[in-house]
């Protein structure tokens, strides 16, 4: 595992609460917050309620021991310090492994979802990368109530044979084929949870949010479908499920960011009171710039690019995005 946030710690959880006895092997940059799991047994800046059971666990700093010891590795930091994590790792040290990216992001200096980076920029072959999608908040996993996670592989028996890593009593696994479509689906679905939080703050109730997130999943698959074209049924889980619980949850940060944001906050001050990243903020202009390629109609991502890096007012913006919505 690479990575000592939110979810990070709800994988550990999974893992170690599976039946199958297996070594973890954990890296977080904090020395001091390995120092605090090891003593008292939890997370102390994230899910702290979750027990780490460290008899099965090596945590270290030491990225290439980490990686050196592992088959499987999952990363699970922001998209956008995903490529200053990396910085001292090789193709060579990541050659055979088997990469499952929990990232719902793109990153931002190569415009890249990270299956697409990690294929570009280390070689490693698409049957080898595995894309961990929701509907799951971490929150509610630490809480045990039952989720849904999909695993996407191109191999399915790879994908098969992780999702017996990770399902519990309180974990139901699904598996995909499609990492490029889940992947932007996790990406897609920050965004329209930035603009969900954003008509919250500003004033639109349930029903206009019902109508804009029927509208976002019409995005995703106009989106998904030029980007990646194949037989996909964008009403499962990891599509539209996902996409649910991210702009409804109060566990959403993405939700959290836009809702502070339509309430007044410029996008810097809600950023520094969060003191979390909300991946929906960079996937906007990410999304943005790489859909000048494309040009698919996504009026809803253009208004909440409009906002955060164009100065628009929210209300504004969004008076104007509800003329082009139905």
């Amino acid at each position: 595992m690479i990575g000592g946030g939110s979810w990070a710690t709800s994988i550990i959880k999974m893992l170690s609460d599976n039946t199958t006895e297996k070594d973890i092997f954990w890296w977080m940059r904090n020395d001091e917050a390995i120092d605090h799991i090891k003593k008292f047994k939890h997370n102390p800046n994230y899910i702290s309620s979750v027990e780490i059971n460290l008899p099965h666990h090596h945590l270290s700093s030491n990225l290439k021991e980490i990686i050196s010891n592992a088959d499987y590795i999952i990363l699970n930091v922001p998209a956008a310090f995903l490529k200053n994590t990396l910085a001292g790792i090789n193709s060579a040290d990541l050659k055979g492994k088997k990469i499952i990216s929990a990232i719902k992001g793109i990153v931002p200096e190569d415009n890249l979802i990270i299956g697409e980076f990690l294929n570009e920029k280390y070689g490693i072959p698409y049957h080898d990368i595995l894309v961990l999608s929701g509907p799951c908040h971490a929150e509610e996993v630490a809480l045990e109530k039952l989720s849904y996670l999909t695993i996407a592989c191109t191999d399915l028996e790879l994908a098969t044979k992780f999702a017996t890593f990770l399902k519990t009593r309180y974990i139901n696994t699904n598996i995909s084929d499609d990492i490029f479509g889940t992947e932007y689906a996790a990406v897609l679905k920050n965004i329209y949870a930035v603009a969900s939080g954003i008509c919250h703050g500003v004033g639109y109730g349930d029903n206009f949010q019902a109508v804009l997130i029927s509208n976002a999943i019409r995005e995703i698959s106009r989106f998904v479908d030029a980007v990646h074209p194949i037989n996909r049924d964008i009403k499962e889980s990891a599509y539209l499920g996902d996409l649910l619980v991210t702009a409804y949850s109060q566990f959403s940060r993405n939700r959290t960011f836009g809702n502070m944001v339509g309430k007044g906050y410029t996008v810097k001050s809600a950023q520094l009171e969060m003191n979390m990243i909300a991946e929906g903020y960079y996937a906007t202009k990410c999304i943005h710039l790489k859909n000048k390629q494309y040009e698919v109609d996504m009026p809803i991502c253009d208004a909440v690019y409009k906002i955060l890096y164009e100065g628009s007012t929210p209300y504004k913006a969004m008076k104007l995005l509800t003329e082009k919505l139905n």
